[in-house]
């Protein structure tokens, strides 16, 4: 679009430009054999002065002027409306990534939140079970001994049914 329109801004302007081109050779090619022209083109003494322009010269370069001024206005106005489209998009990119980002931290830390939990939890379970490993070796010394009385009651109870 941009592009379309700057280009039938420089057809314009080149139009223009022939146009204007055109209407200066126009005024030097006039002679001032014209009776409307003659007695302008003379001062008071007699000696010639330049010619004078009439009307509708200065209408057609009033004309092209105003074209030229019009295709510089197009073009302008379509700069800015490309400026702006780009600086909208650039600020609606960085909201949407703002927007991700916040949400991808957000989802961190619940993440790091609930990962922190899991492992309080495990480490009280793991200090729980270390405490009351504590008690164990008391225990396997008691059933060390309780071992031994049944192995010897079981000898005895052996000695005992075999005797007969």
């Amino acid at each position: 679009m941009e592009d379309s329109s700057s280009v039938a801004a420089g057809d314009q302007r080149d139009e223009s430009t022939k146009q204007e081109i055109a209407i200066r050779e126009q005024n030097m090619d006039q002679t001032s054999t014209c009776p409307e022209t003659e007695p302008e083109a003379r001062g008071v003494d007699g000696s010639e002065s330049e010619p004078s322009l009439n009307k509708s010269d200065i209408l057609k370069a009033v004309e092209v002027v105003e074209r030229d001024s019009l295709a510089i206005a197009d073009s302008f106005s379509s700069l800015f409306a490309s400026l702006r489209l780009a600086l909208s998009e650039v600020t609606s990119g960085s909201v949407d990534h703002m927007r991700c980002f916040g949400d991808a931290a957000g989802r961190l830390q619940e993440s790091a939140l609930d990962a922190a939990t899991k492992g309080n939890r495990y480490i009280n379970s793991c200090l729980r079970l270390n405490e009351e490993m504590k008690g164990i070796d008391s225990l396997a010394t008691k059933l060390k001994i309780l071992r031994k009385n049944v192995d010897a009651l079981d000898t005895a109870v052996s000695k005992l049914v075999r005797l007969p």
